[in-house]
């Protein structure tokens, strides 16, 4: 085994989920949703404790398991989560329930983030993350940048795309689209980027405040 595989691998023993979290992994592996792993969801609710986060936006409900590790960081916060499939926010829903998160806290849009997002309100959230179809991450990421305030943080998971990010050989558009946002926004003056190889990789950017 490879340092870095024995790496990864102890930081995935290592991370321990609370029982509200591993429940809705279950319930998101039921029907057929790829809940983040739990060592990009402890790393995303560092962030949100981190920035005492208050104002949340989640592009990609899944089943639930990020929205509540976000909400497990920053426990005042509101989650404002966009989904296109009702099944995956139906269980959601179920999920947040069974964790005692009051109705308040969670706002469920269903819908396509591309027609959701422009109607939001720049620059009024502490946290994006983008966690929808790989083939918009490009215009999710922008989308996100302009919802987030001065210094506010888009978190991007699976952003090395399993391993293919990293393989040159790789030309596909969905490994194209993730190596150009890594590239382009580490090279950015408007954000401070930091790409995490733990997990399924995990691309934090944040906003420079001019002021």
């Amino acid at each position: 085994m490879s340092e870095q595989s024995a790496n990864q691998r102890f930081a995935a023993e290592s991370t321990i989920e609370p029982d509200q979290i591993a429940r809705a992994r279950a319930h998101a592996l039921e029907v057929g949703a790829d809940p983040i792993s739990a060592v990009v969801g402890a790393q995303c609710a560092v962030l949100a404790a981190a920035s005492r986060a208050l104002n949340i936006v989640e592009i990609g409900t899944g089943a639930g398991v990020s929205g509540l590790w976000l909400l497990h960081g920053s426990p005042r916060a509101t989650l404002t989560t966009i989904d296109k499939e009702p099944e995956h926010l139906g269980v959601a829903r179920q999920s947040f329930q069974e964790a005692k998160i009051p109705p308040a806290r969670a706002r469920f849009i269903t819908g396509r983030a591309a027609e959701v997002l422009p109607r939001m309100n720049e620059a009024s959230y502490d946290i994006v993350l983008v966690d929808a179809d790989p083939e918009g991450v490009i215009e999710y990421v922008e989308h996100g940048l302009r919802l987030v305030r001065a210094g506010g943080t888009v978190l991007v998971p699976r952003v090395l795309a399993s391993g293919a990010v990293a393989d040159p050989v790789r030309r596909d558009p969905v490994t194209s689209s993730y190596r150009s946002l890594v590239q382009e926004t580490q090279a950015s003056p408007a954000v401070l980027g930091a790409l995490s190889i733990a997990g399924e990789g995990l691309l934090q950017l944040t906003t420079i405040a001019t002021d």
